[in-house]
């Protein structure tokens, strides 16, 4: 039983001092509640069980399960507003001369309009005194809900995921395999010998640039197949597989190509079968000189137009390669 309720005129009820706020047209209320409250009054009407009435997304159940672990280890705050609109079940009042909300505790007094994975999560946080801000809006039809989760969700621009990965570092939010990635990332982007110097965008996507979450996603396959990476021989490898392959791309006439993300990760897929016969052949030797050896059959066999064009699967394009690669046996 929730002891945060009253009984009032035989009704159990919440009572919450708001502020009353005047934007255009519209009039709403900014209050702060315990989640414990909001997970026991919220409600969201999905897109797909309600076709004529519904406009949310699929609740994620792992998404919200990420939020209570966030709230429950204590980890930081929830700053952001939840915005409900007050439904007829609330039976909401304001009172005590304007300063105090009244609302029922029933399952559909609100509606969530935006903040559905954090009210989810909140069902699932075993701390329940946590109190967030709210901002309820009452007698909104239909069509004003709509509308408002409409302007709500285009209006506001999510920050790029590159800004976030490139700021992950400052907020010491970074896992071990994130801080090798980010450290690669910025020698290949910073150091003077780098081949895609002057070819990459830390943190924002960028024409004609290769973005960190691209090159992140590149050369994470790469680093799962590597036995406990040493960061300097990682990136003069990979440096020097890059040098042997923008030789290539320049003979082609096609340097600029290798900012395609189909290109660049096609390439980089390719990186440890490549790796692995320039440790066979030369002992390791990881130089472009030996790197370009082994990748001369895609000088002879790679056209400039399937650069220019790759297509959208880089998996596609790397099997590609990867057949451009095959020898026949010599007994």
């Amino acid at each position: 039983m929730d002891t945060t309720a009253q009984m009032i005129d035989g009704e159990r009820v919440y009572r919450f001092a708001i502020t009353r706020v005047t934007q255009g047209k519209h009039v709403f209320y900014t209050l702060t509640i315990p989640i414990s409250v909001l997970a026991r009054t919220c409600f969201v009407v999905p897109r797909e069980q309600d076709i004529e009435q519904g406009f949310q997304r699929t609740l994620s159940k792992q998404r919200a399960q990420d939020i209570a672990d966030y709230i429950d280890n204590g980890f930081g705050s929830i700053p952001n507003s939840i915005i409900l609109s007050a439904q007829p079940e609330a039976n909401l009042k304001i009172v005590g001369r304007g300063k105090t909300m009244q609302f029922n505790d029933d399952a559909h007094s609100f509606l969530i309009i935006d903040g559905q994975h954090r009210v989810y999560g909140f069902r699932f946080a075993k701390t329940k005194t946590l109190r967030v801000p709210v901002v309820i809006f009452d007698k909104l039809s239909r069509t004003d809900e709509a509308r408002l989760f409409i302007d709500i969700n285009t209006k506001q621009r999510p920050v790029p995921n590159e800004l976030l990965l490139d700021i992950k570092k400052l907020a010491s939010y970074d896992s071990e395999l994130e801080e090798t990635l980010g450290e690669l990332f910025n020698r290949l982007a910073n150091e003077p010998n780098s081949p895609l110097l002057g070819l990459m965008s830390a943190s924002k996507k960028a024409t004609g640039k290769l973005s960190r979450v691209t090159v992140n996603a590149a050369l994470k396959p790469v680093l799962a197949k590597l036995d406990e990476p040493d960061i300097d021989r990682t990136y003069d490898a990979v440096s020097e597989y890059l040098h042997a392959v923008t030789s290539i791309l320049k003979t082609k006439k096609q340097l600029k190509s290798i900012t395609s993300s189909t290109v660049f990760r096609a390439f980089l897929a390719l990186f440890p079968e490549v790796a692995t016969r320039v440790k066979d052949r030369y002992d390791g030797d990881y130089t472009r000189r030996n790197f370009a050896r082994e990748l001369q059959p895609l000088a002879e066999k790679l056209s400039s137009a399937q650069l220019s064009k790759p297509g959208d699967s880089y998996k596609e394009f790397a099997a590609t390669l990867s057949r451009y690669l095959e020898r026949k046996l010599s007994l």
